[in-house]
């Protein structure tokens, strides 16, 4: 969403500003499709508006659309403005990319439909030809896109610093005197305001529109990343896995939205993040961690999400069958980590990418929830949330659920990794030290039921080695009392 937009550039180009007229549609449809959290609809809206008010400011005419019907909608522009060619940029999910396929027939109109310019691997695919049911690993991805992009690769090839990734660096746990500047807010004009209004009154949401402080600009959304250029990247790094009650971005840049919405560049950002390690502004374990999340992580969800769909939408490796707990929804649980991740979530739609995986999905795969309302309470309750990002993180990362062709491993921990990287379990009613009882954290107890009943799956995956020495601690009579708290927490949640 940028006014180098690759059809807005390609239909300008092509035929002239005079005679291009931009088509925007806010469906009513589409933003009931799930429950979505308010300040999400609120993003997408407000950004949706400004960005048509940014066109018309420069000359383009705007046709600006509300609609609760895309096709109706679609069809009465046609019919108003007779377009020669619809030129549309690929949507990033199956469903809509799809739907732009059926249009040229369904309105009887030439459709030019562009690369998806968010991503780059639209611009390069480092498996151009990838084999079926073969697994790619996320690091041999990331070393291929640095190299291609040149980032952080000096000029015989090698990589700066002298590692690909610097991860092990970046495992401290958030001192207790540490207090991270907060991200920079802005404060909601007329139109997010007007915007901000409607939802509440037209949505059924997660949350409410109280307090939406997003960039909704491309200018505000820069001013955001030289934000956390300035203030968070250098110590990024170190406490990349922290977790804490005090803040919920810790040294996060909180990007994740505009870049999802458009509103930045993953290469732009790289580049910059490079830039102040080259000015020693920054490490190179921050520098190199930020890097990863952009054009590694992001760009491997995105890529594996194109190779493995449908089929990963439908998978449960495990056949879990359990609903979610309707604590997803209210947060109303006496687990301190998940009520304060929770918490957060329905607030404001974020938490770190650590508290996802190693709070939310380490609970949801160690307590067996069926991967689908999984998938689509992530794609409700975060404002970055698409489905081409949950469903390989869900299904894959997350839960195991598409038996490895994703992650390499089922992410499961006990309470002692989340004792270790966070300050949640002081104040908890549980302890973290206990496996059974009571008092006993329920992730222990949920955790060594998990191994116990799918050691043959788990010994098949050499990663998972030293949890499964830990099996040697238990006695008979732990294992029985384990595997008797974990059923009858189970059957507690509700």
């Amino acid at each position: 969403m940028c006014l180098s937009h690759p059809a807005f550039k390609f239909a300008v180009d092509k035929f002239g500003k005079g005679n291009v007229v931009v088509l925007m549609l806010e469906s009513e449809k589409r933003a009931k499709r799930l429950p979505y959290h308010a300040k999400k609809l609120v993003l997408l809206f407000s950004a949706m508006r400004h960005y048509a008010g940014q066109l018309r400011k420069k000359g383009i005419s705007v046709d600006y659309r509300f609609c609760s019907d895309s096709d109706t909608a679609i069809g009465e522009h046609i019919a108003e403005y007779q377009p020669e060619n619809l030129i549309l940029m690929s949507a990033s999910e199956l469903g809509g990319r799809i739907y732009q396929q059926s249009l040229a027939q369904k309105f009887c109109i030439p459709v030019i439909q562009l690369p998806d310019t968010r991503f780059l691997t639209g611009r390069f695919d480092p498996y151009p030809d990838p084999q079926p049911g073969k697994r790619y690993v996320q690091e041999g991805f990331y070393q291929k896109m640095r190299q291609n992009f040149r980032l952080l690769v000096e000029s015989d090839g090698q990589p700066t610093g002298g590692k690909w990734n610097f991860d092990k660096s970046n495992r401290l746990r958030l001192p207790a005197d540490c207090n991270p500047p907060a991200p920079i807010s802005f404060p909601p004009d007329e139109i997010t305001r007007q915007v901000m209004h409607e939802v509440e009154i037209k949505y059924k949401t997660v949350g409410n529109a109280a307090g939406f402080n997003l960039a909704v600009t491309h200018e505000e959304a820069r001013l955001a990343s030289f934000d956390f250029f300035e203030n968070r990247l250098h110590d990024f790094g170190a406490y990349e896995d922290a977790m804490s009650y005090q803040t919920s971005t810790v040294y996060h840049s909180r990007l994740s939205p505009y870049l999802n919405l458009g509103l930045l560049d993953p290469l732009w950002l790289s580049r910059e993040a490079e830039r102040r390690y080259i000015k020693g502004k920054a490490p190179i374990n921050s520098v190199e961690g930020f890097i990863r999340q952009l054009v590694g992580w992001r760009e491997y969800i995105y890529w594996q999400y194109w190779r493995l769909m449908p089929d990963i939408s439908h998978s449960n490796f495990w056949d879990f069958q359990r609903p979610l707990p309707e604590f997803f929804w209210d947060g109303g649980t006496d687990m301190n980590c998940i009520k304060h991740v929770l918490g957060r979530v329905l607030q404001d739609g974020y938490s770190h990418h650590i508290e996802r995986l190693m709070v939310i999905c380490n609970f949801c795969l160690l307590a067996r929830i069926h991967p689908d309302p999984v998938n689509r309470w992530f794609q409700s309750a975060y404002i970055d949330a698409y489905e081409w990002v949950t469903v390989p993180n869900v299904y894959g990362m997350g839960l195991y659920a598409d038996g490895g062709l994703v992650g390499t491993k089922p992410y499961i921990s006990s309470a002692n990794y989340i004792n270790k990287m966070s300050d949640y379990c002081r104040g908890c009613r549980f302890d973290h030290k206990l496996r059974t009882g009571d008092k006993a954290c329920p992730f222990n107890y949920l955790y060594w039921s998990f191994i116990l009943d799918h050691e043959d799956d788990l010994r098949s995956n050499p990663r998972m080695g030293r949890s499964l020495l830990g099996l040697r601690h238990l006695d008979r009579e732990t294992r029985c009392l384990v595997q008797e708290n974990s059923l009858r927490f189970l059957n507690s949640l509700v």
